[in-house]
């Protein structure tokens, strides 16, 4: 939860990755403030000489690794997908569905997940969720969302709460709107994707009149654009207007991705939502969904190729829950894995989950070990830098200096 904690703490006796550096710390301790935020970083004689540190509470880290607290880029928090379980979501009132969202923080926190982008939402509760975990009422991670998405008429996620609009004033007014309400962030349908049932993968879905108004009064406002788009046509476009970043990128070229790593265009991939079938099959998900996602798989994989190649900017994102199981571990941990076998760094991964993804959000303080930071770390008997599937065990998260988990002693 995002409370003061009562006394400074220091963590000793950890192996430190920092969110950018390539090495760890070695035997390095953190001094965490009252307020939450670090103090200091350096030897732990020199931290404990501090004034501020007389009276902290020590936790012995013992040569285990201290990382920054995940950053998931591509949540959705209130999914009501096609299907058995999402018709149940989409039918809850308010309340309900809230009580719903705020389940789910609090798995994404346990799952090690401190910081989230939110990119579709509904009925906007995610603000009100975000008001409720600011204020320490709820525990759930750090929230930057973008209230809903938009779509054109009966385009991408109509039916999961999109907001349809058509022509360049109509969607610009809806951009404000959810400036309005707060949001960090413009989110935009610019094709089909996997569960639009009228629609394929390449449907394109907004004119470049449409796309450029919804660019314009994002950057006019300082917020940034990103868009759920499949085809290369479609986001050649998009770009050439100003686009910032690209969701799922289900059918992405090599020519498109050399254009995106020119213009410093960011990618989401979202690998895990096109080989997930154990997944769709709890959810109820129609056959024309699954096979539609699954077939996908193989382009979607070479798109993620594609991007690793050209050096396009990677930020993790799942579309899945974050915490939801998958290949015994969760959608987080499985897309950073998946990333790894598709051509990245394990060090590269977890820069994209990091210090890397804070870039992208333009959030000083979030996915990095430094003074200033916000004390939000997870905890791992290995190094995941060097094997991405140490964080298969996260045993330990903070928060702004609270520690939300810890299994070896027991608490929750």
């Amino acid at each position: 939860m995002t409370s003061a904690t009562t006394a400074p703490t220091l963590l000793v006796g950890a192996r430190i990755f920092t969110g950018t550096d390539a090495e760890l710390l070695d035997g390095a301790a953190v001094l965490v403030a009252a307020d939450g935020r670090i103090a200091a970083v350096g030897p732990e004689a020199e931290l404990r000489a501090r004034p501020d540190a007389a009276d902290a509470r020590v936790v012995e880290l013992a040569g285990r690794v201290l990382s920054p607290g995940l950053v998931n880029m591509h949540v959705h928090l209130g999914l009501a997908l096609p299907g058995t379980a999402g018709a149940a979501i989409a039918s809850k009132s308010d309340p309900d569905l809230l009580l719903v969202m705020a389940d789910g923080a609090k798995r994404t926190l346990q799952a090690g997940v401190t910081t989230t982008r939110l990119v579709g939402e509904s009925r906007y509760l995610d603000f009100a969720l975000r008001r409720g975990i600011d204020a320490g009422i709820v525990p759930g991670p750090r929230i930057f969302t973008a209230g809903h998405a938009l779509c054109c008429t009966g385009g991408h996620g109509w039916d999961s709460d999109a907001l349809e609009g058509d022509g360049a004033d109509e969607l610009r007014r809806l951009a404000r709107l959810q400036i309005r309400h707060g949001a960090d962030l413009m989110k935009v349908c610019i094709s089909g994707g996997i569960a639009g049932e009228h629609e394929q993968i390449d449907t394109p879905q907004l004119t470049d009149e449409e796309m450029a108004s919804i660019i314009q009064v994002a950057h006019d406002w300082g917020r940034k654009v990103t868009a759920h788009v499949g085809p290369s046509e479609t986001l050649r476009r998009a770009i050439e207007l100003g686009l910032d970043c690209v969701e799922h990128g289900y059918q992405l070229t090599r020519e498109i991705t050399e254009l995106m790593a020119e213009r410093g265009v960011w990618y989401v991939p979202t690998i895990t939502v096109s080989r997930c079938e154990e997944f769709f099959d709890a959810q109820g998900v129609p056959a024309w969904m699954k096979e539609r996602a699954l077939g996908a798989g193989p382009r979607h994989w070479e798109s993620l190729q594609h991007a690793i190649a050209s050096g396009v900017p990677i930020a993790m994102g799942t579309d899945m829950p974050p915490a939801a199981d998958f290949d015994g571990t969760t959608a987080t941990v499985r897309e950073m894995e998946f990333m790894v076998e598709a051509g990245m760094t394990d060090l590269d991964v977890m820069r994209s989950a990091t210090g890397r993804a804070a870039e992208l959000l333009g959030a000083p303080g979030i996915g990095v070990i430094e003074p200033g930071a916000h004390a939000d770390f997870i905890v791992t008997d290995e190094d995941p830098t060097r094997d991405i599937s140490a964080l298969r065990g996260i045993d330990w998260v903070m928060k702004d200096g609270v520690v939300v988990r810890d299994d070896r002693a027991g608490a929750r």
